[in-house]
């Protein structure tokens, strides 16, 4: 069965539409719509108008420059005396534009609908206003007639009007000026928790006159519409409206839309509408089902890669993309379309089955975030990557969502029934059970379709997150063998996953083959777990049982030393042992010698506790692999009485510029051996906004500990505290010094004084 290649070309000038398809295997004969055309002209926007991308820390102070100056804002705005304005959002543009969101308050009441966005130039000149509410706000008075408690009995009585279920108000009323319909109103907001009728999550916010007492509003805070799939039964997704005006839009997943194409091949095609926001019945011949499914493969795939991998979206932006079902007549695919930024599905052979599971959802989905991280390209060894990365993902995606429906396993396309026969698309256990795919890498490879050649990929992720040999999964059976006929024990799929994103996200690039594949997993490992850890080792090991490269020699355990300690009587301790073995598997840890009231643990290898009684000790830990093998590292404890000269202070001042360089005070310290694990920095610093400031000790070899990070949000004044630093491998003796940078500006201070404590 040939399988329809990916295609990729270059539109005029600089645009390029890239089309990432499942390629699921079209036969000659039927009747398969072709795919769009790449190059699609699109209109340009204005390059300066784009958002420019803002670190946090530069959107911070953004914030806060903008929250300094709220008052001659709302002057300038000619707002009332009793108004006020209160920063919730920047954003920048490329050519500087700055778009400034506010809310609104009215003798300190939040004032509901009242918000606006002011528009500045990159000189700060003004550019425009985005308000809903032109006039200054005017309310008779802010003192209510009713109790809170009534405003609560009636937006109770509502939301159980609507069929909700063990209603409850979500907290105690709050009293707003409510000026979305035009007039100032004093009133209460009350926000009623519980479940809907359906058993989704409440959120009814019920808007009652404070005077009279009477409903104003309400809207459900909850926005999802039911969905009869066909694959992942009945669900919720996200929709938009209200009725009979209902669409299928996920205002709170970047504006994500799902369209019916009506079997066109071109174009958006019409968006989903709803009267009453129940979607499908779960069946092909309802034109609604297909697009429940894309559009709950997309929530779960949104939400996959945002709680799981912090990536807001395909770009990290958090813009949605747009799903696109229904695509041609008897079209045996599915692909992602670099050029319309969104997924297409089609509908099967005779129509009669959608190629919308979760799994292809979570595939293509994941085509966009290769594209916008690494962005493999789709050929060759680098175009098995790309497409085992959609197979990979679509599978994490299938796991998270964990639908009982369609619950998570290593099969790819098992529920669209590609084959005719309801065997799936692609196994990861053993690739080869298709007929075509590679279990192992050769030197030829790369020659063979990226969706076969994706199968090594593939084979390499399942040994990883199961480990080889025969097992049941989910009430499905697995037997993945190993190139090298040696077993591997895998990590857990939620570290190879990680891993693999890591990897892809940081070390991969467009033109990442097998080999370097390989090194750019054991760089995100090493990152993750530690050069030379066990799960580092099973990266490199798994990698040498689908044949790219060697495993790692077992040459027994290698313990690093940490050096001699210091600790104080009375004082918490904790040393962490650090040991690397060839051999996959657990590692133990044993220690004799140690000072009294220290331990160590024998799974993780910390050594934790508070010293009891003063002395030297001669101390040796020993680790054990899985194969018996072991090693050792021996070092000396010195536990000090309390006092005795373990105080060193430098109490001169000084001056930290706003905004300037960072500057530092000395303290030179005279006693033997290292640095205690709890050494104790107390740090005095005088500055009216210690948010500005960045802290660190500096050791005297030049090493730095980091005290404090700049927290634009942290508006307190000075910095009079304690920190605790484990500088056990530093020698106690030299020059330390404190560190101190002013990172925002409008603020100023200095250094009262810093003692160490040892």
């Amino acid at each position: 069965m040939r399988r329809t290649p990916h295609t990729r070309a270059v539109a005029t000038g600089a645009l390029v539409a890239v089309t990432a398809m499942l390629a699921v295997g079209v036969q000659a004969g039927t009747g398969t719509a072709a795919a769009p055309r790449p190059g699609t002209t699109h209109a340009v926007p204005d390059p300066g108008a784009l958002p420019a991308k803002l670190s946090p820390s530069q959107r911070a102070e953004l914030i806060r420059a903008a929250g300094a100056t709220t008052a001659e804002t709302a002057r300038q705005l000619k707002l009332g005396a009793k108004e006020k304005l209160v920063v919730k959002d920047v954003s920048k543009d490329v050519d500087g534009t700055v778009h400034t969101r506010y809310e609104r308050t009215y003798e300190g009441l939040p004032v509901l609908g009242g918000d606006l966005v002011v528009h500045e130039t990159k000189a700060g000149k003004l550019k425009g206003v985005t308000k809903a509410v032109a006039s200054q706000l005017k309310v008779a008075s802010t003192t209510a007639k009713i109790k809170p408690a009534a405003a609560e009995a009636k937006a109770v009585t509502s939301a159980r009007a609507l069929g909700s279920k063990k209603t409850e108000a979500a907290k105690a009323p709050r009293k707003v000026v409510w000026v979305a319909d035009g007039k100032p109103v004093l009133a209460y907001e009350t926000v009623v928790g519980g479940l809907q009728d359906d058993g989704t999550p409440n959120q009814l916010h019920v808007i009652t006159d404070a005077v009279t007492g009477a409903k104003i509003f309400q809207y459900q805070g909850i926005e999802t519409g039911i969905g009869n799939s066909e694959y992942s039964g009945k669900v919720t997704i996200g929709t938009s409206g209200s009725a009979p005006n209902f669409s299928m839009t996920d205002a709170t997943r970047g504006g994500h839309k799902t369209y019916n194409l009506n079997h066109g091949s071109s174009g958006t095609g019409s968006l989903f509408t709803d009267a009453d926001d129940t979607w499908g019945d779960g069946t092909p011949q309802n034109a609604q089902t297909a697009g429940v499914d894309a559009a709950y493969g997309a929530q779960e795939t949104w939400d996959y890669y945002k709680n799981v991998h912090g990536r807001s979206g395909i770009k990290g932006d958090g813009v949605g993309a747009y799903s696109r079902v229904h695509y041609g007549n008897s079209y045996v695919n599915a692909f992602w379309d670099d050029g319309c930024f969104c997924m297409t599905y089609g509908d099967g052979s005779g129509n009669a089955d959608p190629l919308t599971s979760l799994d292809v959802a979570g595939h293509e989905m994941s085509h966009g975030v290769t594209s916008n991280t690494a962005g493999l390209e789709y050929s060759g060894e680098s175009g098995g990557l790309n497409e085992a990365t959609s197979d990979i993902f679509g599978t994490a995606v299938e796991f998270y969502a964990n639908n009982a429906s369609d619950p998570g396993d290593y099969l790819i396309g098992e529920k669209i029934n590609i084959n005719g026969d309801g065997t799936p698309l692609r196994y990861m256990d053993k690739p080869s059970k298709d007929g075509a795919s590679a279990d192992y890498w050769s030197s030829t490879v790369g020659n063979k379709d990226v969706h076969y050649s994706s199968g090594v990929a593939n084979h390499f992720f399942y040994l990883l997150s199961e480990g080889s040999g025969p097992k049941d999964i989910g009430g499905v059976h697995y037997d993945s063998p190993t190139f090298d006929n040696l077993p591997v024990p895998g990590i857990g799929r939620a570290n190879a996953e990680k891993v693999w994103f890591k990897a892809l996200s940081q070390y991969m690039s467009a033109n990442t083959n097998y080999a370097a594949a390989r090194t750019a997993t054991l760089k995100a490992a090493a990152d993750l777990f530690g050069q030379g850890s066990a799960s580092y080792n099973t990266v490199a090991n798994t990698w040498a049982a689908v044949n790219v490269g060697s495993r790692v020699p077992d040459g027994g355990v290698t313990v690093t030393n940490p050096g001699n300690q210091t600790s104080t009587v009375g004082q918490a301790a904790s040393l962490q042992i650090k040991a690397t073995s060839g051999t996959a598997g657990a590692l133990s840890y044993a220690a004799t010698g140690l000072p009294a009231g220290l331990s160590i643990n024998a799974s993780t290898g910390l050594i934790s506790g508070t010293p009891t009684t003063a002395g030297t000790s001669n101390v040796t830990v020993t680790v054990t692999d899985s194969a018996k093998k072991t090693g050792t590292a021996a070092f000396t404890w010195t536990v000090n009485p309390v006092g005795g000269g373990n105080v060193f202070e430098n109490a001169d001042d000084v001056q930290i510029p706003d905004a300037g360089a960072a500057v530092t005070s000395p303290i030179t310290v005279s006693r033997s051996g290292n640095a205690p694990s709890t050494l104790k920095v107390g740090v005095d610093i005088v500055h009216s906004y210690r948010g500005d400031l960045v802290i660190d000790l500096i050791a005297p070899d030049g090493t730095a500990y980091r005290l404090k990070n700049s927290n634009a949000y942290d508006s307190a004044a000075n910095v009079n505290t304690t920190y605790t630093v484990n500088a056990s491998s530093e020698a106690a003796s030299g020059t330390w010094k404190l560190r101190v940078q002013d990172v925002y500006s409008q603020d100023s201070g200095y250094i009262n004084g810093w003692k160490l404590t040892f």
